[in-house]
């Protein structure tokens, strides 16, 4: 993956080419559940869910999901 430009539109272009959204799982709500009785406050967007969905459905590695969601991350710090 080269360098991202707009990692926003990467993601949801992706997610789009390959038909792909994010269908929560039995173990994303425990995740969840246990994230909230530790009393973290980790909420994903639904550019970070399409990415994880992207990953899960084989389209990203994992080393270019992670990437690609730094990129993001830093896009939406800015």
């Amino acid at each position: 993956m080269d360098k991202i430009q707009d990692p926003a539109q990467t993601i949801l272009a992706l997610a789009e080419h390959h038909h792909v959204i994010y269908n929560p799982t039995a173990l994303d709500a425990l995740g969840q559940q246990i994230t909230r009785l530790s009393g973290d406050d980790v909420v994903l967007d639904q550019n970070e869910l399409l990415l994880l969905a992207l990953e899960r459905a084989g389209h990203l590695t994992g080393r270019d999901a992670v990437r690609l969601h730094a990129a993001y991350l830093r896009q939406t710090r800015h």
